[in-house]
């Protein structure tokens, strides 16, 4: 039986024409060949798989090739490319930095670069998974690397070119290799396909090139496992049945339900996920990047986003047309917030099932509230309130599953929610909209919307003083004994409404100022007035008999009759307020 050789060896690059998905690195190695530019020391750098070493292997056949090609490939034909191909070649030495990392390593490398090929222009040394090498090696290579013989080029590869040290780096000519793209990796795939004979089907490679992230050596050692578990015939069924992934099929019929409100079927398809081995953050991410195709397939300008075939692209098409953009914003909003709790939760699936809730009533908080995520006109006209309905707060019929509630202001271009805490005191009447999950915010609403007709009524004294009492009931029930005896028992009116009211000393000023806002608030809805103000004055007239409320004032009192006490607060460097 002959040696099986897996297709990432077998069909491995030999020329920079056949390097799958890094043009822009081969078209620079081709031209620096070319034009006789080639640095002394090179560093490849980038994600497993994706042809680092392969490149380096490359370049290094076709510097030595002795009848390159007008496009500057290697012959193959040449004494030079034979004894590569053969593995015999005196002039390439390729050492693996993984498992030779001493000191000692790199000084009989040292060694060996001090002799000249004997056939040949170059002798070439690469070095693989370089950031394995201790820092002694490293710095016993620093001078070599630096000027080395002018037969010499290093080519080093490596994963983490964070780990080397920078005057590594700084010695190198660096070449960053990419990704390989999925379409790129799916041609290459039908490619060798084609030369062995197989039957597959364009949405089977792109579920295979997906899966291996951009690494090709992946996509090609699931390319070998799936060919020998399909015999010969590779199928979408089969390829999703032995790599175990989830299928689109699941996220469009889970959008499909998600959008009809289907509650019940979308939790018993989430339970077949599960029962199939997948886990909910599994699941969820793919519904999201299920959501974010669609809201890409929704212009036909970005449609070239999605890496998929042309009939997954067709299926996108076709459900982006039945899916409301408002609903896809806030269906990617509720699962990228499951994402973040998964993280943290003890029971993943119970996250993952109130996701699910709350994205099926979605379609009907819009249906509801008769928009697609943008504010509804209403919105934007004033609202009327009467000034009979001061006494108790505005509702609306609709429930939604987030309200924003707008308290009415008087003048300040701001919205507050403060509230008298009293079942007493009235509450400040408040607007509240039904805004769908995750569309609105505070600062999208029109604030004019919560401006209203202000009322002006006129009260007389008598009619003040009955609202003063209630208010210093409501300052002794709700606040504080202190704020009672601060509001006192006079309170004057003056023109355009200000009442006027004096206090004792300061302590009581800055009590009332500190309720300022509620006791305006309580003032204005009694007395149905939203122009009065409140002026604080302090008795500029000394009352002998005037109530101690700081510590400052009980001191001064003691000490005005005992003046030795501001000797001993001197002396001892006491603290009143302590």
């Amino acid at each position: 039986m002959d040696n099986f050789i897996v297709s990432a060896r077998k069909y491995r690059p030999t020329t920079f024409n056949t390097v799958v998905g890094q043009s822009h690195i081969t078209n620079t190695l081709k031209n620096a060949i070319k034009n006789n530019q080639l640095a002394q020391a090179f560093l490849f750098c980038g994600p497993r798989g994706v042809g680092k070493t392969t490149c380096a292997r490359v370049l290094a056949k076709t510097i030595n090739c002795e009848n390159i090609t007008p496009d500057t490939e290697a012959c193959g034909e040449c004494s030079s490319c034979k004894s590569f191909l053969q593995g015999a070649s005196m002039n390439f030495h390729e050492l693996d930095a993984a498992s030779n990392n001493s000191v000692d390593d790199i000084r009989s490398l040292v060694e060996q670069v001090r002799y000249a090929p004997q056939s040949g222009k170059y002798k070439i040394y690469i070095i693989d998974e370089v950031h394995m090498l201790s820092t002694s090696a490293f710095n016993a290579f620093l001078k070599t690397l630096e000027e080395p013989p002018p037969y010499a080029i290093f080519i080093l590869a490596t994963t983490e070119k964070h780990k080397i040290l920078p005057t590594i780096l700084s010695r190198c000519q660096i070449f960053d290799f990419n990704r390989i793209k999925v379409n790129d990796m799916a041609e290459h795939l039908q490619h060798i396909a084609d030369k062995e004979n197989i039957q597959v089907d364009t949405d089977a490679l792109h579920i295979i090139a997906q899966k291996a992230d951009g690494a090709l050596r992946d996509a090609l050692s699931m390319f070998d496992q799936i060919t020998s578990f399909s015999g010969g015939n590779i199928t979408y069924q089969a390829v999703i049945d032995n790599l175990n992934i989830l299928d689109y099929d699941y996220y469009f019929k889970a959008t499909d339900l998600l959008v009809n409100q289907q509650l019940p079927e979308s939790l018993l398809l989430f339970n077949t996920v599960l029962e199939k081995g997948f886990d909910g953050n599994n699941y969820i991410n793919g519904l999201c990047e299920h959501f974010r195709n669609l809201l890409v397939a929704k212009d036909p300008s970005t449609i070239k986003l999605l890496e998929t075939s042309e009939g997954i692209k067709k299926r996108y098409l076709e459900q982006s047309q039945t899916s409301e953009v408002s609903f896809l914003l806030s269906a990617l909003n509720i699962g990228n917030q499951c994402d973040l709790n998964l993280r943290t939760s003890k029971n993943q699936r119970l996250q993952v099932e109130l996701a699910l809730i709350k994205m099926c009533h979605i379609q009907a908080a819009l249906n509801i509230s008769g928009h697609s995520g943008s504010v509804p006109t209403d919105l934007k006209k004033k609202p009327e309130i009467k000034t009979d309905e001061f006494n108790k707060p505005a509702t609306t019929p609709i429930q939604s599953t987030k309200n924003i509630v707008v308290p009415v202001v008087e003048s300040k271009k701001s919205i507050t929610t403060t509230n008298l805490k009293t079942p007493s005191i009235p509450k400040t009447p408040v607007i509240s909209y039904s805004i769908p999950v995750d569309k609105l915010e505070v600062s999208d609403i029109d604030i004019q919307t919560a401006s209203v007709k202000r009322a002006k009524d006129e009260f007389d004294t008598i009619r003040l003083k009955e609202v003063w009492v209630e208010l210093k009931a409501w300052a002794k029930t709700q606040k504080s004994i202190n704020l009672f005896t601060a509001l006192g028992d006079e309170i004057n009116l003056k023109e355009n409404f200000e009442l006027h009211l004096q206090v004792e000393n300061n302590y009581q000023s800055k009590l009332i100022q500190d309720e300022r806002q509620e006791i305006l608030s309580f003032l204005r809805q009694k007395l149905n007035n939203f122009s009065i103000d409140l002026v604080i004055a302090e008795s500029a007239v000394q009352d002998s008999k005037k109530k101690l409320y700081t510590n400052q004032d009980k001191f001064n009192h003691m000490a005005e009759k005992n003046p030795n006490l501001l000797h001993m607060l001197k002396r001892l460097d006491l603290d009143i307020d302590s």
